[in-house]
């Protein structure tokens, strides 16, 4: 279920990235100020603020300790994610791609910041953690051979501890894939010796990704702050606006 919901989410977060690149073919100056166009700003702005709750809970206790017993974080966390990618595709459609003013456009960069950032540590992040982990299942289980193979190297005879001669038949059937060793004991050594180096390599690569991505989420709630902010000259400056013109 989980990973058909990952599925879906990257498929709506790619629908809302293509959706922003819009405005390459199609602009619609009058669509915003519309009756569809106000629904669609109002839903997004909404949308846009319930993702506020999964911090909230999160770090407030008495909030937590009142919330918590009915609503698991955990559903808060899906609730702050799909919230937080619909709101911003609903927001692009009631711009119809009118980016004219600084505002419109700050307010759009940033909010499609704070969806990559969010995208980042949500998934990615996840997906690096639990990468990482197998793979540290599998560098013990690899140490562990590599032990084994070393112990049957150290008792076998002195002409089988040195490797034998690679003729070109066999140096071209194994970069086939093809083993020709023939289970030779230091031929065993280096292969597993090599997949642990390679295990390791990949190991530290990954917890490289993850401080970087594990950063992302000062970056998303930097950028998320800034958001808000711009949200509120938005809704601000439209109801000013709005309110004037009836008059």
């Amino acid at each position: 279920m989980k990973e058909r919901q990952g599925i879906l989410f990257t498929g709506v977060f790619g629908l809302l990235l293509l959706t922003w690149l819009g405005f390459l073919l199609h602009r619609s100056p009058l669509f915003a100020g519309s009756g569809w166009g106000a629904v669609f700003g109002i839903a997004g702005a909404v949308l846009m603020v319930v993702p506020l709750a999964y911090p909230m809970v999160k770090r407030i206790p008495y909030l937590r300790s009142h919330v918590t017993p009915h609503v698991s974080l955990q559903s808060l966390m899906t609730l702050h994610a799909w919230a937080g990618i619909l709101g911003p595709l609903f927001a692009i459609i009631h711009t119809a791609h009118k980016f004219d003013s600084w505002l419109g456009i700050a307010l759009t960069a940033t909010m499609l910041l704070v969806v990559v950032s969010g995208f980042t540590v949500r998934y990615l992040l996840t997906y690096v953690s639990h990468d990482m982990t197998d793979k540290l299942v599998l560098l013990q289980t690899a140490r562990g051979d590599l032990d084994s193979a070393w112990g049957v190297l150290e008792n076998s005879p002195p002409e089988k501890r040195v490797l034998p001669k690679a003729t070109l038949r066999n140096a071209t059937l194994a970069s086939l894939g093809i083993d020709t060793s023939y289970n030779e004991p230091a031929v065993s050594v280096v292969n597993i010796a090599e997949s642990v180096a390679d295990l390791e390599y990949s190991i530290r690569l990954h917890e490289l990704l993850k401080l970087w991505f594990g950063r992302s989420l000062k970056v998303h709630i930097v950028i998320s702050i800034f958001f808000y902010a711009l949200l509120l000259l938005h809704i601000g400056a439209g109801t000013y606006f709005g309110l004037r013109w009836l008059r």
